[in-house]
């Protein structure tokens, strides 16, 4: 791929804070960890980082505690921003210029594309989608995610090279009045579906009633109260994760049950 193409996509707006993606983090180690040790050459693409390169540089020292040998490269279309990113390159963690061409020699383990997809139209994602599944290596997730500023709220849809597979929700659960605040920061494809007759609104329906239900255990905390929840909405829903993860404030429910309808 020449260096000389002009990137695909458009400036974002680039806001990013530190620690502003770290459920994400957590959640990639976990579930992506065991396809990066296996991987000969675990290759990771953070697309769009923004402004700052906080965001790379949290997911390279987070991942190299699971996986040791992953490399970052942290993909910005701004050459400003890359520019700016240089002087934290190191052992691992490189800065490029390009866009959603990804333009990296290897196929990479994981794309994350957070808080870039947003920005876009509805109409866009699913060619954005297709792009990016396709440079994956086998075995590849492609993440695309919101957050709020601070990283309180968060979800994101996990993609493989047959497309989007699950949806997970994540939150800090000291300030969360119901899970239905989580609609505020759902990604390009779902936001404008949080309406009735469409799934991600009666997923959440259902999950602030499971909530309001299980308001006796709040004064035991409310992780217990969250857990207790999950476990009610997941008698009525595909939820694919289990108490470990609950544990951590997320849930994640199968795609095809979220997905948009008509």
């Amino acid at each position: 791929m020449s260096s000389r193409a002009r990137p695909v996509g458009t400036v974002t707006r680039g806001t990013t804070n530190p620690n502003r993606l770290r459920r994400m983090d957590r959640w990639i180690g976990v579930t992506l960890g065991a396809e990066l040790r296996r991987a000969v050459d675990p290759v990771v693409v953070d697309l769009g980082y923004g402004a700052a390169p906080w965001t790379a540089v949290e997911l390279l020292r987070h991942l190299r505690g699971v996986a040791p040998r992953v490399r970052v490269v942290g993909v910005e279309i701004e050459p400003e921003r890359v520019a700016a990113a240089k002087p934290y390159e190191r052992e691992g963690l490189v800065f490029v210029h390009g866009g959603f061409e990804v333009p990296v020699p290897e196929r990479p383990v994981l794309i994350r594309a957070a808080n870039v997809l947003r920005q876009y139209g509805e109409e866009e994602v699913a060619g954005v989608w297709e792009r990016l599944c396709g440079r994956l290596a086998p075995g590849g997730v492609v993440v695309d995610g919101t957050c709020d500023e601070i990283g309180r709220l968060h979800v994101w849809i996990a993609l493989g090279g047959e497309g989007a597979r699950t949806v997970t929700f994540a939150a800090r659960l000291g300030s969360l009045e119901r899970p239905s605040e989580l609609a505020a920061r759902l990604p390009k494809v779902l936001i404008h579906r949080n309406v009735p007759g469409e799934g991600v609104h009666a997923f959440l329906r259902d999950f602030d009633r499971a909530w309001a239900s299980a308001a006796p255990l709040a004064s035991y905390g409310a992780r217990q109260r969250w857990m207790r929840a999950v476990r009610q909405v997941a008698a009525d829903w595909p939820v694919v994760d289990g108490p470990r993860r609950w544990r951590e404030g997320e849930v994640t429910v199968a795609w095809g049950a979220l997905a948009p309808r008509g």
